[in-house]
């Protein structure tokens, strides 16, 4: 049934484009003119059939200009490539969008080899449909007019393109949402802008969840005994996942992590505090997690000691402590913080431990003392 023709043209257009893709067959007569452009440019064509062959029936196609403009912002060939294969729809911006998209990702990128480098991560945050540039506009005057650095604003353009698609307005009412609970639970108005762009540099996914999430969720954890303070160090948090979760899951996962543990509520705050993964990773994989971590040794009072040891997977866990293991590490004695962090963080551990086991017990380079 067709929409009503009070809908904004915007949304129409779009209907009729997702319906024209799904009227496309393998019968279909592909474009030859798209079809040897793209492979002028040495693009994989059996990827785009394989995974969007929608895309080589269409016409008109701007491949050459879509591969100009990149070529002139200073993307090598391999890159172009890459580009179109991961993102083929892009032939189908009419060349003017494409220039007026450069144009607004140049008043936030710091020069064109930095669109570049976003453009090969994100292709389909550039390449997007001409009805969202007012929208991107307005929201990019939005967000500098909140003193984000132009970094910032880039990441979230790039990571976060459905923000900046939306009306101004929807954005305006999580920031505020996020601003008055930030001064309500203690933060100040001075470190508050600083916040805000870690929050979300960190999290730019917190900007499409509606405003009553997060109060739903910090009243759960405030009636589960967290301060304010506590609360505000919590939403601090990498990822700003009280947005992320809602009361009920988080609610299972303290009661089971509570019963394994042995430990009181205060105590099970303290935990959270360390370690907020708590709060939103599901009962089985809780479940999984330390029964890998309790089948190796590892005892509930190290656990509660480093919670962080949770966030990661059973296999890590069990490759790292094989690994410590035979370096004559136990993790059953020694401290699980050798274990965390990332795959760097753990080499850089791994190699400092190494080092002291291998060290020679006298200096090589001194001269032996014989006797006479």
């Amino acid at each position: 049934m067709l929409r009503s023709l009070t809908e904004p043209l915007c949304q129409r257009a779009q209907l009729l484009f997702r319906l024209a893709i799904r009227s496309s067959s393998s019968s279909q007569v592909e474009n030859r003119l798209t079809v040897d452009a793209l492979y002028n440019l040495s693009v994989d064509i059996s990827k785009i059939r394989k995974l969007k062959g929608w895309v080589l029936h269409q016409s008109p196609a701007y491949v050459t200009e879509a591969a100009t403009l990149l070529r002139d912002m200073g993307a090598s060939g391999t890159v172009i490539a890459r580009v179109l294969e991961l993102h083929p729809e892009a032939v189908l911006c009419r060349p003017e969008h494409l220039e007026a998209q450069k144009e607004l990702w140049m008043s936030v990128c710091a020069s064109q080899s930095d669109l570049v480098g976003i453009i090969e991560k994100f292709p389909a945050s550039f390449f997007t449909s001409p009805c969202h540039l007012d929208s991107q506009r307005a929201n990019v005057l939005f967000f500098r007019g909140l003193g984000l650095n132009k970094r910032i604003v880039a990441k979230l353009m790039a990571s976060a393109p459905q923000s900046f698609s939306r009306s101004v307005e929807q954005n305006e009412e999580m920031i505020q949402t996020l601003q008055k609970t930030y001064l309500e639970l203690g933060g100040n108005m001075t470190n508050m802008k600083v916040w805000l762009q870690k929050l979300l540099s960190q999290n730019p996914y917190v900007l499409l969840k509606p405003p009553a999430a997060l109060r739903n969720n910090l009243m759960f954890l405030q009636g589960r005994g967290f301060t304010s303070s506590e609360l505000l160090q919590l939403l601090s948090k990498l990822k700003g996942f009280v947005t992320e979760v809602q009361p009920k899951s988080m609610d299972l996962a303290l009661g089971y992590s509570q019963e394994m543990l042995s430990c009181t509520d205060t105590e099970l705050r303290q935990i959270v505090l360390k370690c907020p993964a708590l709060l939103y990773y599901s009962v089985p994989i809780l479940a999984d997690r330390f029964k890998g971590l309790l089948s190796a040794g590892i005892s509930l009072k190290q656990i509660m000691e480093t919670p962080t040891v949770l966030e990661l997977t059973t296999q890590i866990v069990q490759y790292r402590i094989q690994k410590l293991h035979s370096h004559g590490y136990d993790v059953r004695t020694g401290s699980l913080e050798v274990l965390n962090g990332t795959k760097k963080d753990f080499e850089t551990s791994y190699g400092k431990l190494r080092l002291r086991q291998e060290r020679p017990l006298f200096n090589p380079v001194a001269p032996l003392r014989t006797d006479e």
